[in-house]
């Protein structure tokens, strides 16, 4: 029995399609999409599931195969439902369209094509092999959880991530310009985590003149973090700072890695990156850099770490973002990817926002 609107599939594909939807939502934005996938049997029946946990990690079909088996099912014959169409690459792991050809799988059903012109064509791939495969089962919905990884893939520039940890009242330092600690030390090692997953790290040169941090991640911490999705920790990573000022010899950001881009235009740093191969950048400051990424509308998603604790006057966490009246405000949402959209680390409390879907990331010119 087909479902309607979508010729060709099954009510339990359908269901399966909604479940593997859910189970994409787990894995954490950055380099790769969300995709989630789940095998059926024959019968309809759930023999495995699995979804992408991050870069480096198992994708979503191959992990949905490994659970079929770790159950005791045998892939052969069986039905992929997916969220995105499997891939045809070699990357960080091998093709997804090979693996489910090699599995014996006789049906693949997706969501959404892939729009990486250099992952896509498995569909075809598996139409080759002499695999049934439908594309297109709830398309719009997998297009949406993924819309601003695709619009960074379109503008060809890294997913940007940028994390901030303020007061109550917005402040990152007091009036004095004493910062640290602001949060405590759970955030903190929350913080150290997120640099674990990002292929680049950045500030400005005013961070590293007043902090002069080493921007990498301590391993204790970040493997001591609450996780939703357990990711490899300690994948190494640039340490880039981005302005016009010299960074000093001394600076504890310099050794292996390091970079410094001496402009102060976002576009330009981002087309950097991107041309070293760069796809997942963790922005972490100051309130300067933060805002010139959040006006030029590349921020993809925002991680806020929240003391309970007002300063009442000091730096604010996002200056000069040209906002002058409520409607012109930069709106975010709660976003659930990877885990609960709010959460709680010591006393602290962290918010993970995207901006709402179909609309930029920047405030309206108020031109």
């Amino acid at each position: 029995m087909a479902t309607p609107g979508t010729p060709g599939t099954t009510p339990a594909e359908a269901a399966a399609m909604l479940r593997a939807l859910d189970l994409a939502a787990r894995g954490v934005r950055g380099a790769n999409p969300l995709v989630g996938a789940v095998l059926l049997g024959p019968d309809g029946a759930v023999l495995g599931e699995g979804h992408h946990r991050g870069a480096g990690t198992p994708h979503a079909e191959p992990a949905a195969l490994a659970d079929a088996r770790d159950r005791g099912s045998d892939p052969r014959g069986a039905t992929m439902v997916v969220t995105l169409e499997p891939c045809s690459h070699t990357g960080r792991t091998g093709p997804c369209s090979t693996a489910l050809i090699d599995a014996g799988v006789a049906r693949v059903v997706y969501a959404a094509d892939d729009g990486n012109a250099a992952a896509a064509g498995g569909a075809r791939q598996l139409r080759a092999a002499g695999i049934d495969c439908i594309g297109g089962l709830e398309a719009g919905r997998a297009q949406a959880l993924n819309e601003r990884w695709t619009d960074g893939l379109a503008d060809r520039r890294p997913f940007v991530t940028l994390k901030s940890a303020q007061s109550l009242d917005g402040r990152v330092a007091a009036p004095d310009g004493t910062s640290q600690w602001i949060t405590g030390a759970e955030a903190r090692a929350d913080g150290h985590r997120l640099r674990t997953l990002a292929d680049a790290v950045l500030v400005g040169t005013g961070t590293v003149l007043a902090d002069d941090p080493r921007l990498t991640a301590r391993q204790d911490a970040a493997l001591s973090a609450p996780l939703s999705s357990p990711l490899p920790a300690g994948r190494p990573g640039l340490r880039v700072v981005m302005g016009e000022r010299p960074v000093p010899d001394g600076a504890a950001v310099r050794g292996e890695g390091f970079l410094h881009l001496p402009t102060r235009d976002v576009h330009e740093v981002l087309d950097a990156l991107h041309g070293r191969g760069v796809r997942h950048l963790l922005v972490e400051g100051g309130p300067r850099i933060a805002s010139a990424f959040l006006r030029a509308g590349v921020v993809d998603e925002v991680f806020s770490y929240v003391a309970p604790l007002l300063l009442g006057d000091g730096a604010a966490a996002f200056p000069a973002l040209g906002v002058t009246t409520l409607a012109a405000a930069s709106r975010w949402q709660l976003d659930d990817a990877g885990g609960p959209a709010v959460g709680r680390f010591g006393p602290d409390v962290r918010l993970h926002l995207r901006p709402p879907l179909g609309h930029p990331a920047a405030p309206p010119d108020p031109a």
